[in-house]
């Protein structure tokens, strides 16, 4: 062997992202995190993941509604602009 690591079944590679905040965000990431009893890099990996799904969901909702378009499944704009009253209520 010469010491160097070899790959024969399964290889992941790991990367590493670094985001960067001004000293006044990181401040504020850490009391956010102080008072949610946890610490600054799992309360932005958390917000993170919370990003990824509620984008995934968003794009599947797209998806649905564009399906319905094309299957001619629409709403009267009366019915639409009552809809959005009612989510702008809640």
């Amino acid at each position: 062997m010469d010491g160097t690591l070899r790959c024969t079944q399964f290889c992941r590679t790991v990367e590493v992202m670094e985001v960067h905040f001004t000293p006044e965000q990181e401040a504020q990431l850490t009391q956010i995190a102080t008072d949610a009893g946890t610490d600054a890099e799992g309360l932005v990996r958390k917000a993170a993941l919370r990003l990824l799904e509620n984008d995934e969901q968003f794009r599947a909702a797209v998806r649905e509604g564009i399906a319905q378009a094309d299957r001619g499944e629409f709403i009267e704009e009366g019915e639409m602009d009552a809809r959005v009253e009612q989510m702008l209520r809640s």
